[in-house]
């Protein structure tokens, strides 16, 4: 297998033997991306390779003992975080042109550890959405089949890692951000409990408890590496979670991890055929003692509450470019239609959202001491036409909203338990899909744990590469 479609782990592994320097691992990083980007558009932004292979050969120099535990990783930070020295455009025209000064709190601990950033992963603008385009870079495709979707919004992040360009991402999760690409491109996206990977100081840290960051990688070992670089208090925010140890242990067996299954939240979710029965017999058949579980809250409550809320988060961060003309022209239509929903909203109206919400966690919690896991797909919809914005129905139901389509993972976000996307095989298409796990808030090694034992049964990211690497 190449040096790139190993694990990161393998690849920390090789660098620190002597067994492949920095330098050799950049120029092969270089060449796949020159091979490949133009065909998916994954990464964005590409600093100038002379400049990389100059900061690979210093990386080169720096002794065993000094290197931190991602030293001479190729790296592209999602194209949302603040990097120093290139645009964060965050997908949209009125920030195309912006240079940060400053790198974000989780682009400088990924810096300490010894990443060199090739550049960024492309997103939807201002993550809005689980499709991947906008004016600035373009539409990220499927490696699977570039006619259609790579998900969103970090999916750029899953495009490159499928494609060997990176061996870990960064992403981030408001709605699906880790799990849906995850899906779509047949690799692995966790959402850590809310907290454990602090937001970025700012007016938003005390009221917006929505999204989450978090890694991707082909494995969830990989991703717990990087959890160890990522996850830290920071003291400038509120709502820190305490240091954990990411070390794995994964169990020899699943029998033992009780997994209560969902499967379209009683009939609330509509489907695209095929989805269902593959994600509950690729858990079955990976070992977990499954068994069948009655949708335990109302979908429609979950749904008041999630775009209420949603709608309150979006417009915050972005009321001060609606409320100037000529920049508002320059928002894609659903990120206006979020902003003026948000804008409308009254205190009570936020108020109930809120207590649904807090009931929401009262029953996820109890139910959470009856199961280890709870399980959901991941996407309501395979890969779709990446021509299009978003699925406007699934099988004949009309999706109201540009988000609908992507429902089944609310009851995730809008509790911030920690939820992980497992690769769970493909269709009739050759087209991937994910079924999400997700357990009680705190519980998040233990669900790596599991994940990567549900890995080592089935390695689905090995076992089917994407094409695109051999075409």
């Amino acid at each position: 297998m190449d040096i790139l479609d190993r694990d990161a782990v393998e690849i920390l592994a090789a660098l620190h033997a002597g067994e492949m320097t920095c330098e050799a691992l950049m120029a092969e990083t270089l060449a796949r991306i020159k091979a490949v980007n133009g065909s998916v558009n994954a990464l964005v932004s590409l600093r100038d390779s002379a400049t990389l292979m100059n900061e690979a050969r210093a990386a080169d120099q720096v002794q065993r003992e000094e290197r931190g535990a991602l030293h001479g990783l190729p790296f592209a930070v999602k194209d949302l975080a603040a990097l120093v020295g290139l645009p964060n455009s965050q997908g949209s025209p009125l920030y195309a042109d912006q240079v940060p000064q400053q790198d974000d709190t989780l682009v400088a601990r990924l810096h300490a550890a010894g990443v060199i950033f090739v550049g960024k992963s492309n997103v939807p603008e201002f993550g809005l959405g689980s499709h991947s385009y906008n004016p600035v870079f373009g539409v990220t495709r499927n490696p699977y089949d570039t006619t259609r979707a790579a998900g969103g919004s970090s999916g750029g992040a899953a495009a490159a890692l499928a494609t060997g360009m990176v061996s870990l991402a960064d992403g981030s999760d408001m709605m699906g951000s880790l799990r849906n690409p995850a899906a779509f491109c047949n690799v692995y996206g966790f959402r850590p409990s809310w907290g454990v990977v602090p937001r970025e100081p700012g007016s938003e840290t005390f009221l917006q408890q929505l999204s989450t960051l978090g890694p991707m990688a082909r494995s969830p070992r990989d991703m717990a590496l990087m959890m160890s670089v990522i996850a830290a208090p920071n003291p400038m925010v509120p709502h820190n979670a305490p240091v954990q140890d990411w070390t794995l242990e994964p169990p020899q067996s699943l029998s033992n991890v009780s997994v209560g299954w969902l499967g379209d939240w009683g009939s609330a979710y509509p489907m695209e055929p095929g989805i269902l029965e593959m994600c509950e017999a690729g858990l079955k058949g990976s070992g977990f003692h499954v068994e069948g579980l009655d949708a335990p809250f109302a979908a429609e409550d979950l749904w008041s509450s999630w775009t209420t809320l949603r709608h309150w988060a979006v417009s915050a961060e972005l009321a001060a470019d609606y409320s100037n003309s000529e920049r508002r022209a320059q928002l894609k239509p659903e990120a206006q239609w979020e902003t003026e929903r948000g804008l409308a909203l009254t205190a009570s109206q936020i108020s109930q959202a809120g207590a649904l919400r807090a009931r929401w966690y009262e029953v996820l919690a109890d139910v959470l001491q009856r199961y280890d896991a709870l399980a959901l797909p991941v996407s309501q919809v395979w890969p779709f036409d990446a021509d299009i914005p978003w699925p406007r129905e699934i099988n004949g139901q009309v999706m109201d909203t540009y988000h609908r389509w992507m429902e089944v993972v609310v009851p995730v976000s809008l509790a911030g338990v920690p939820a992980i996307s497992l690769p769970i095989g493909f269709g009739d298409r050759g087209l991937p899909m994910g079924v999400q796990l997700f357990t009680a808030k705190g519980r998040d090694r233990d669900l790596l744990n599991w994940a990567q034992a549900y890995h080592d049964t089935t390695g689905w990211p090995q076992k089917c590469r994407a094409h695109i690497q051999n075409s």
